[in-house]
């Protein structure tokens, strides 16, 4: 009598879906200034993982911090979120603002934390003593050797397709950069339709992250001229500027940022390289960048920077954030069909 064939894997089940406890392995990436509570919560709703980018939330959108978390859970149905800690040592008072959010998080049920900048150690000894996970935000081996060595779960690589701050590797080279680690791997960057997610996942990542397709939503708040931008925009329109924070930044070519440059000065590039320098003139582009992302993107005064990734090339219109949900969860579906 001969024996049944296994079961066909599912490209839903991951370890991101089981970290997470979610239903689609896909995150809404945190954002600023798009990640408002409205987005979040409908991301997550829709079985997928919406990120709480706590600046955005608080500077931006107007809450108070653990208002603004109620808000999102109760919007949401209760649905698994996750958290955002930046966690360059920029000054004290900011790190100690920092824990003060992570802390509230734990305490209103937030068990999945994403690192970017710095050593995530504090983060994962705190969030692994309440149970929950952490991945960490990398874009070459090194970042994420310091993820691993930092006590991390899973790692966020991203490439050089994403928006806001990218990478330089595209995703096949950046998977087998960091494959060897041990650690699960979602891919960010390049992704605004089905196909892609499904091809990624069959690549080997456990998850997708997608910030510009999810800007291009109904319940994203940003200015509906940026929105408008995104739908039009192909990825030829997409540059890398440092004159935002710094370090280059995918953005949108607008008028603006043609007048203005794509790169820094002799001086703040002298600034970048020194030891002692590099934490205060980074420190100086954050702030000046808070200031301007939030008029430009939010307010639309002058459009004048509209962060965006290669992804803009399948964006085609505006849709309900959880409509895009369940169209990446039905491609998944029909792979398992198809398999």
């Amino acid at each position: 009598m001969s024996s049944a064939a296994p079961p066909v894997p599912s490209l839903a089940d991951t370890p991101l879906t089981r970290h997470a406890h979610i239903r689609v392995p896909l995150i809404c990436g945190p954002m600023y200034p798009c990640s408002n509570p409205e987005l979040v919560a409908a991301v997550s709703k829709a079985g997928a993982l919406g990120i709480v980018q706590p600046i955005s939330l608080t500077y931006v959108h107007g809450y108070e911090f653990r208002e603004g978390l109620r808000k999102i859970h109760t919007l949401s149905g209760g649905a698994p979120i996750g958290f955002n800690a930046l966690i360059e040592a920029s000054s004290k008072t900011y790190h100690n603002r920092m824990v003060r959010w992570l802390e509230t998080a734990l305490e209103e049920g937030v068990r999945f934390f994403l690192t970017s900048l710095g050593n995530p150690r504090w983060v994962a000894d705190r969030v692994h003593a309440a149970g929950g996970v952490v991945y960490h935000d990398i874009t070459e081996r090194k970042w994420a050797l310091k993820g691993r060595d930092g006590g991390v779960d899973g790692l966020v690589a991203v490439n050089r397709e994403a928006g806001g701050h990218t990478g330089s590797r595209d995703p096949r080279a950046l998977l087998d950069e960091v494959a060897d680690l041990g650690l699960p791997v979602v891919a960010a960057g390049g992704v605004g339709e089905a196909s892609q997610f499904r091809a990624l996942l069959a690549m080997g990542y456990a998850g997708v992250q997608l910030g510009t397709r999810f800007i291009a939503t109904t319940e994203c708040n940003a200015d509906p001229a940026y929105k408008q931008a995104i739908v039009r925009a192909t990825s030829r329109d997409v540059v890398l500027t440092e004159r935002l924070t710094g370090v280059p930044v995918s953005v949108l070519r607008t008028p603006y940022v043609q007048r203005l440059g794509t790169t820094v000065g002799p001086l703040s590039r002298l600034l970048f390289r020194g030891r002692k320098t590099k934490h205060w003139i980074r420190t100086w582009y954050a702030l000046r960048s808070l200031r301007q992302l939030k008029r430009s993107s939010v307010e639309g005064a002058n459009q004048d920077y509209w962060q965006a990734g290669r992804s803009v090339d399948a964006v085609h219109d505006i849709r309900p954030a959880g409509d895009i949900v369940a169209e990446f969860e039905a491609a998944l579906r029909f792979a398992s069909e198809e398999a």
